[in-house]
């Protein structure tokens, strides 16, 4: 007969969708970490018997990938190779007694607040003094640092804060503990996320105190590099930019979702803002803060779009030339003010919409990229692939925009940074050689 061993169990977190649920799986290691339980993210090795799913659930692609992943390891879990899979995230959040019908192999179902849950499955305590205590799941030189959770936002198409609630900000004093304590482990960038970054403060300090917090993680020694993402544009405090540029280590870049530019289309997706707001915003952000970098993120395909609100969309982006753009195709979400409306644009001609729209911005990435070249920038070495290392400027951030391909000969530290000087230019890479 055989006799299962008490081996010690391993957990193995799986994590799918934006970078707020990576800091998510990054917490709940550190917390099972401190119980004395083996963790590991993304594991290669299948040496596990325990699978975390922490799940996305923003946008039809995302759940269905979600899904497939349960499905995936429920499978190995039939198969003997799992003794337990769990479920958490924001799918979960917002899906939990359909899931457990559908999927009720699952052990247990959790939503996006209830790390104390998971961790009583192992036996295990919350420790509330591990404040800002994760196992990286990125590289250690660069870590997201999550300001605040939720959102108290109405865009109509966003299903956001049914799965993370109302807007709650973390104090200064508890962020500015974490970036130190990440700075100890080898982190030389935050990138500093939210739903709403603009918002934060206004629950607990009653007042905007981006700017505030900014100048304290600005001070700590050591951090070369702050970024800011996911800005709302309505009513954005203009004091950033005064910090942003005052500031040596906060990176002249601007991640400021604007989802779309006509204003048929702003009303409808209860934006709070105009195409004018939005072109004196811009001109006010580029005055204000010579040669930065302009990430946006737009929606295609949304109810009742016309060609008139495409070709608006498409002159807006060759007027302001933004440095990043991305692009998504509508998703009818449960729940949202928008699913109210018809969703009467087929996916195909939402996805041929999109595709428009990015031509016109690969274009202007292009023009954008060339005059870079000959050009030296201060460069943060990412990664080697194919013996070229990686890198980006304080143009760009991890994942989503240009990298800079370098090609030395000398050994490169990862986590370091050198100057590059622009040799070549592409739709949306650099490639540039090391100087100094």
């Amino acid at each position: 007969m055989k006799v299962r061993s008490h081996k010690k169990d391993k957990v193995n977190i799986i994590t799918l969708g934006c970078s707020k649920n990576m800091v998510d799986s990054e917490v709940l290691s550190g917390q099972l970490m401190a119980n004395d339980i083996d963790v590991v993210h993304e594991n290669k090795k299948s040496d596990h018997n325990i699978v975390i799913v922490n799940t996305c659930g923003f946008i039809d692609k995302a759940k269905e990938e979600s899904v497939n992943t349960i499905l995936a390891q429920v499978e190995r879990k039939r198969r003997g190779q799992l003794d337990k899979v769990y479920v958490t995230g924001c799918l979960s959040e917002r899906y939990k007694n359909n899931l457990e019908q559908e999927i009720p192999e699952v052990d247990a179902y959790f939503g996006t607040m209830e790390l104390p849950m998971i961790l009583k499955q192992f036996e295990a305590d919350y420790k509330a003094e591990l404040l800002g205590e994760r196992l990286l799941a990125t590289p250690t030189h660069y870590a997201y640092l999550k300001i605040s959770e939720g959102c108290n936002r109405t865009c109509s198409f966003c299903a956001i804060p049914l799965m993370r609630g109302q807007h709650i900000s973390r104090p200064i004093e508890e962020l500015v503990k974490e970036a130190e304590n990440l700075v100890k482990k080898g982190v030389k960038e935050v990138m500093l996320i939210a739903q709403e970054l603009t918002y934060y403060g206004l629950d607990i300090y009653k007042k905007r105190m981006l700017p505030d917090l900014l100048n304290r993680l600005a001070d700590v020694n050591g951090l070369e590099w702050i970024r800011l993402h996911y800005a709302y544009p309505s009513k954005f405090p203009l004091d950033i930019l005064d910090v942003m540029r005052d500031r040596d280590n906060i990176c002249n870049y601007l991640d400021m979702p604007l989802q779309h530019a006509s204003d048929n289309m702003l009303r409808a997706m209860k934006r709070q803002i105009t195409q004018a707001e939005m072109n004196e915003l811009i001109s006010a952000i580029r005055e204000k803060v010579p040669g930065i970098a302009l990430r946006t993120t737009l929606i295609a395909g949304f109810p009742g779009e016309t060609r008139d609100d495409v070709e608006s969309l498409k002159s807006f982006l060759q007027h302001h030339r933004f440095e990043r753009v991305g692009i998504f195709t509508y998703s009818h979400e449960e729940g949202t003010t928008a699913h109210g409306l018809e969703d009467n644009i087929p996916h195909e001609e939402k996805e041929a919409r999109a595709q428009e729209v990015m031509e016109v911005q690969q274009e202007i990435s292009f023009e954008k990229n060339q005059e870079l070249v000959g050009k030296t920038f201060k460069t943060l070495i990412d990664k080697k692939e194919s013996g070229r290392y990686l890198g980006r400027t304080e143009f760009d951030s991890v994942e989503v925009d240009n990298e800079v391909i370098i090609n030395s000969s000398k050994k490169l530290p990862i986590g370091q940074f050198v100057n590059v000087k622009i040799t070549k230019a592409y739709d949306y890479d650099l490639e540039g050689e090391v100087v100094g």
